[in-house]
């Protein structure tokens, strides 16, 4: 016989795999002995029992389908396929659906209460409650010994250390654990309303298996959830576990520590945030001081060109001039009219009987005072009066 290639050899035994008919569709019940998540999204783990092992793979697609993803150390029942890897040379199982092994029936009621709270609203965007930004008290709903209670009160006191946190005690698993955190959100509620004000709750449980978080699946703590008048934050298990709490809380947070940090600022971005705060009121309230000093400057410079005083300097700088126009204009005006009673004294001066007199005339009166301006005006002896340029004379009238 001539020796064949490996690759020839590989694909001889991958056409055996697919043709076997129970290769093609199988279930599998065995122990999650490895769990890892690519950063691509697919999971890559193996499955065992006491007597035999084997590698599975699960696609990114078929792992977002699954509201819940077991762990190391979980007992699962896995359907797939089996084929070969053949850049290994191995064989594996890949798989497209997991369940906890042994809780099918388990799974077909979790579907079941979830589909009918769905159809119920307690799942609707629309009831959800946004979260207070600053919360001065929370409410914590879970076991006062568990490690969960520790990571959040950690995380509230490294992020937020300013806010008080009560702590309402209460089993998280077995059979007794869905009446006592029923009992627990309630009293929760008649704290805040009773006795102090609470901003919020958070419903937390570490991780475990699906068997250990099963009392998060309750009907009666999902109705619970709903009706609080607080906004819960449910923070159960892992981040890959899904409860039907989850779904009725108004947030659900991968994991109890980040819920505690959801339910709280960060101080440090909050510093940040103030700083970044006081710097723009500084520089709003500078640029604003800007403004209105130019604002002043610009009603000062018109006060000053609208002040009482400033018109009174103008009306008495036009009252000045004024006063100059009117004196040069009366000085003018006497000026004119000094010139015409000199010429009217000129006038008055050659007319005057004084002048008259001094160029040799007389005026001749009688005795009554009459002017003689005609000889017949005096009878022979009257007494006439003459007055010369250089005095006054009498005389007696005489015959021709």
């Amino acid at each position: 016989m001539q020796p064949i290639t490996i690759s020839a050899l590989t694909t001889h035994i991958v056409s055996l795999f697919e043709q076997d008919v129970l290769l093609r569709d199988v279930w599998v019940t065995g122990e999650v002995s490895t769990w890892k998540r690519a950063a691509s999204g697919h999971i890559y783990f193996s499955l065992k029992d006491s007597g035999a092992a084997i590698n599975a793979v699960m696609w990114r697609g078929s792992a977002l389908s699954h509201s819940w993803l077991p762990q190391a150390g979980d007992q699962i029942t896995a359907h797939g396929y089996v084929g070969v890897y053949p850049d290994r040379g191995a064989y594996q199982l890949y798989v497209n659906r997991v369940e906890p092994a042994g809780r099918g029936q388990l799974y077909a009621e979790f579907e079941a209460l979830k589909q009918r709270l769905a159809t119920a609203g307690l799942f609707d965007d629309a009831r959800k409650r946004a979260l207070p930004v600053t919360p001065r008290r929370i409410g914590v709903v879970t076991s006062a010994d568990a490690a969960a209670l520790r990571d959040i009160l950690r995380t509230l006191s490294a992020r937020w250390p300013l806010v008080d946190v009560i702590v309402f005690p209460t089993l998280v698993q077995g059979s007794e654990a869905p009446r006592q955190i029923v009992a627990a959100l309630a009293a929760a509620n008649r704290y805040a309303q009773e006795t102090e004000p609470i901003d919020l709750l958070i419903l937390a449980r570490g991780g475990g298996s699906i068997e250990d978080l099963w009392s998060f699946n309750d009907e009666q703590v999902a109705h619970a959830v709903a009706a609080s008048t607080l906004p819960v934050i449910c923070g159960v298990g892992h981040e890959t576990d899904f409860t039907i709490a989850d779904f009725v809380a108004d947030l659900r947070a991968p994991t109890p520590t980040a819920a505690a940090a959801a339910a709280v600022p960060d101080r440090n971005d909050m510093l940040e945030r103030l700083r970044l705060m006081r710097r723009t009121l500084q520089e709003q309230a500078f640029s604003r001081l800007d403004a209105e000093q130019t604002r002043v400057d610009r009603l000062t410079q018109r006060l000053h060109r609208e002040s009482p005083l400033r018109r009174l300097d103008g009306q008495r700088q036009l009252l000045d001039e004024r006063r100059v126009r009117l004196e040069r204009v009366m000085t003018l005006h006497l000026r004119r009219r000094g010139e015409g009673i000199s010429a009217a004294r000129r006038r008055l001066t050659a007319l005057s009987p004084t002048a008259v007199l001094a160029r040799g005339y007389s005026i001749v009166q009688n005795e009554a005072g009459s002017i003689i301006t005609a000889p017949d005006e005096a009878l022979d002896g009257d007494t006439l009066w003459i007055t010369a340029a250089r005095g006054r004379y009498g005389a007696v009238r005489r015959g021709k």
